[in-house]
């Protein structure tokens, strides 16, 4: 190229290497599709980030937590999975928010600005089909682990197809999760009578004689989970005169406290065309103990795609406690030539979890193995662990004991199969 031509191409390129970043232009439309599904009113984040003062008001602390990589809190490490939803930063979306902080922030042309998110309130995908809620306030007492059902029956005409579930905590300072089950018997609703107080002790299950099924679990909520929608095609069955059993999870720690959770649900229009049910399978290993002292702890769970259960997979829900440090769900193909990470954690955050849901569903073929792997640190240097002095650990559903878990969110390519497996009864620890 000519030295003219050269120069020439050299000042044409320069507006784009200067051009200044502005809050109006960039920076309220990267806040808005990734920090504001969080950060915004009555949401789960301690202030909404919506506006060019919030974003210069916080400014320092935005800082650190984006250089930190705390914020913002997406789990699932890059090439392992493709999740609906991420709102992960990339470096170069990273660098661009710090940039523009360190030249001081402008502010551009009001007139730039996207048109702002659609105000829904409370419910991320707007006004629900339905809402379930705990018959009354509980007075959550003063214990560190406290499982509580709550016995909600349906009226609906027919069956319904569930699309999508929000679960809004009454109270988020003592509610460690929630898991939503089905009960077709009678069974919830004797159990509620025999209690005096709101709903009934039930600790490791929705309840003493209540058989649980791949169909038993409508969906759930932890700490950090955003509500998501199933496929078209695909949904959630919940049975006409089912009641819905909202299992409560406290985790109170020596205060007094009153909850009243409430669900909406999401249901299928009349015109879509279902012909997958969806279901929750676990993959999960209960037997470990993680010795006191140990740094590196590993424990797995495998299980083979058996004839007769080929499925297509359409989310994962890796879940562990407080000396979780890694989880990965894998699958192993029919010939045990490749090695598929379905999704991979290796910074656990027991306060952010999540369902993700992939991009696309996935095959589980016959005689695929299907593994979680977890990793755990039991010593005196993760700054989680509850234990002083250090203990030896187990599974259980204190949140002081461990899980090594992986909901796999499917539907089988045979439907019938559902009502023919049972999940074994888990030997919990309190």
């Amino acid at each position: 190229m000519k030295p003219a031509l050269i120069l020439i191409s050299l000042f044409a390129f320069a507006p784009l290497v200067n051009a200044e970043v502005t809050y109006s232009k960039e920076i309220a439309r990267l806040y808005m599709a990734k920090c504001q599904g969080c950060h915004r009113a009555g949401d789960i984040a301690p202030f909404a980030l919506d506006s060019y003062s919030a974003a210069t008001t916080w400014g320092d602390d935005i800082q650190r937590v984006v250089k930190d990589r705390i914020m913002p809190p997406w789990k699932p490490v890059d090439a392992h999975g493709k999740f609906k939803n991420d709102f992960s930063l990339t470096d170069e979306e990273r660098q661009i928010i710090l940039d523009w902080y360190t030249v001081g922030a402008p502010e551009g042309d009001p007139a730039d600005l996207p048109e702002p998110k659609a105000e829904t309130g409370e419910w991320q995908l707007g006004e629900p089909d339905a809402v379930i809620r705990m018959p009354e306030l509980y007075n959550v007492p003063r214990r560190k682990d406290i499982y509580r059902c709550f016995v909600v029956p349906t009226d609906f005409d027919d069956d319904r197809w569930v699309k999508s579930i929000q679960i809004v905590p009454g109270n988020r300072q003592v509610v460690h999760h929630v898991i939503l089950y089905i009960d077709t018997s009678s069974k919830s609703a004797e159990l509620d009578a025999k209690d005096e107080e709101p709903g009934y002790e039930c600790f490791g299950g929705p309840g003493e004689g209540i058989q649980l099924g791949p169909g038993s679990m409508l969906g759930g909520w932890v700490p950090g989970s955003r509500t998501g929608t199933l496929p078209d095609g695909v949904g959630l069955l919940l049975p006409k005169g089912a009641r819905v059993i909202v299992q409560m999870h406290y985790f109170p720690a020596g205060k007094v406290h009153s909850d009243q959770t409430k669900v909406g649900l999401y249901f299928a229009k009349q015109e879509e065309k279902m012909s997958k049910r969806m279901v929750f399978i676990p993959l999960v290993n209960t037997s470990f103990k993680i010795p006191a002292g140990a740094a590196d702890y590993p424990v797995t769970a495998s299980v083979p795609v058996l004839p007769g259960l080929a499925a297509t997979l359409y989310m994962v829900v890796p879940h562990m406690h407080l000396l979780g440090r890694q989880i990965e769900i894998t699958r192993t193909n029919s010939f045990g030539r490749a090695n598929d990470s379905f999704v991979k954690i290796d910074d656990w955050d027991f306060n952010w979890q999540g369902f993700y849901a992939f991009e696309e569903p996935l095959r589980l073929n016959v005689f695929d193995n299907l593994k979680v792997s977890c990793r755990f640190n039991n010593t005196a240097d993760n700054p989680r662990n509850p234990s002083n002095p250090l203990k030896d650990v187990r599974w259980g559903e204190g949140t002081e004991d461990e899980m090594c878990l992986g909901f796999l969110g499917l539907a089988f390519d045979n439907p019938s199969i559902i009502d023919q497996l049972k999940f074994q009864k888990h030997n919990n620890r309190r």
